[in-house]
């Protein structure tokens, strides 16, 4: 997302050098370079004047201390405005969901056709179920597009809420109540109303959606946007802001193809925080939306703390115990072992997926390998370990040439992959004798080794 401002601003910080103060003079150049990648990157003309305007403002006579060059003092200030810009300077409440309210708490949905409504309204109930301990009802007031009641009907029944069915022939206003007061009668904390989206922005879906809300009284009513909408994000955020009292908004899609625009256009549009971000396809795919994360992210400095979460959701803690107290108690890292890491990778969505978060040199060093030949060959690794036998997995030593023949054959692979494998088994076993069980970065330095043409 926003890679266009990423590398422009490390060309720039290579540029500006050695100068004790940022002076109208010697950030002219990078203020350019900000402002053409943000209108590159989709984001509306208005937010780009007032970003740089800020930028500009806070940049004016900042000393460049330490070891900092004036171009990373600029890329500071930037980093800071950008933050804001996105909901920093509303403080962290402004980004968390509000529940100060009687239960069920009404979270209403609102956004156009292919917005990704019905499976973010999944996303965000698996996320309140899991990450808040709530109980979650959802209801679809979609009686216009056919599959829509039973799509949320599936996405709801993956995540393990609650549904409320509802007919096409039904008014949306009476599905809405009628759900409210099954909700109240089953002691719901949340309930998540799904609303029709339409093609285009119309009168009478405004109506419909304001009817709604009238009936309902949200205490959260979330704009769902498309993030590779890019210009066009900027007119139906206004549609929607006009026609309700928006509280905050989910952008979806930001693991596509977005150049990013709208995170910067819709939060200046509407003057509501970002809430929520739909970072991938599955259902878990939904991030509290964090502005100086995601500042960080648009900058090339990486989004590390996303990686420890996602190392703490797909780590099994106790396997991780388990293998650190074996090595410290003099116990050999087996193939056993091996799988298991290779499994709880994949969990962390994988190497592509570790390695979007990592800052810009990470990603640069790692830009070389074809990413989607790495997860084979993790794959491959996975195959050829599965075909061994327990005695084999728990003693490598074992696995001579006939061996090495059997279980390639067993694979579908070559004796050279097999040998291939072990060699890297032997590397991973040889830092774990130094690692003693710990350390996640130096887990991931080993796991270069299994990059494709690694040697």
């Amino acid at each position: 997302m926003l890679d266009n401002l990423t590398q422009r601003l490390a060309k720039v910080v290579k540029t500006m050098r050695g100068e004790a103060r940022l002076t109208e003079s010697n950030t002219a150049e990078m203020l350019r370079e900000v402002r053409l990648a943000l209108l590159e990157a989709d984001v509306a003309l208005p937010a780009v004047r007032e970003f740089i305007a800020r930028v500009k403002e806070k940049a004016m006579g900042e000393e460049v201390i330490g070891s900092l060059t004036p171009g990373q003092a600029l890329v500071g200030v930037v980093q800071r405005e950008l933050a804001a810009i996105m909901g920093g300077d509303l403080g962290p409440e402004a980004s968390q969901l509000n529940f100060a309210t009687q239960p069920p708490a009404i979270i209403l949905m609102a956004g156009l056709q292919g917005a990704g409504k019905t499976t973010t309204v999944g996303k965000l109930a698996k996320f309140l179920r899991e990450q808040k301990k709530k109980k979650v009802l959802t209801v679809s007031a979609d009686v216009y597009r056919p599959a829509a009641i039973g799509q949320l009907q599936t996405v709801t029944g993956q995540v393990g809420a609650d549904f409320f069915p509802s007919q096409p022939t039904d008014k949306p206003v009476d599905i809405a109540l009628a759900a409210l007061d099954y909700a109240k009668k089953h002691y719901h904390d949340v309930l998540i109303v799904d609303t029709a989206g339409r093609l285009g922005i119309d009168e009478a879906m405004m109506q419909e959606i304001a009817a709604l809300h009238a009936a309902l009284k949200p205490i959260e009513t979330l704009f769902v946007v498309d993030a590779m909408l890019g210009q066009d994000a900027i007119n139906t955020a206004k549609a929607f802001n006009d026609a309700l009292p928006l509280t905050g908004v989910v952008l979806t899609k930001l693991d596509g193809d977005a150049r990013g625009g709208a995170a910067l256009s819709v939060r200046h549009i509407t003057g509501k925080p970002v809430k929520f971000a739909g970072v991938a396809e599955k259902l878990d795919g939904l991030e509290p939306f964090d502005p100086n994360r995601m500042a960080n992210r648009i900058l090339g400095m990486g989004d590390i703390l996303a990686l420890v979460e996602e190392a703490r959701k797909g780590v099994d803690v106790e396997a991780a115990k388990d293998l650190a107290d074996k090595i410290k108690g003099g116990g050999k890292f087996d193939l056993n072992d091996f799988k298991s890491q290779l499994s709880q990778m994949k969990k962390m969505g994988g190497l592509s997926g570790l390695i979007d978060k990592l800052p810009a040199q990470f990603q640069q060093a790692a830009g070389n390998a074809d990413m989607d030949q790495a997860e084979k060959q993790v794959r491959r690794m996975e195959g050829i370990i599965n075909s061994m036998t327990p005695q084999e997995r728990a003693k490598p030593e074992l696995i001579k040439a006939s061996r090495k023949r059997r279980i390639a054959a067993g694979a579908g692979v070559q004796v050279q992959e097999v040998n291939r494998m072990l060699s890297q088994f032997e590397q991973m076993q040889s830092m774990m004798k130094k690692l003693k069980g710990g350390g996640m970065m130096k887990m991931m330095r080993s796991m270069k080794g299994m990059m494709p043409g690694a040697r």
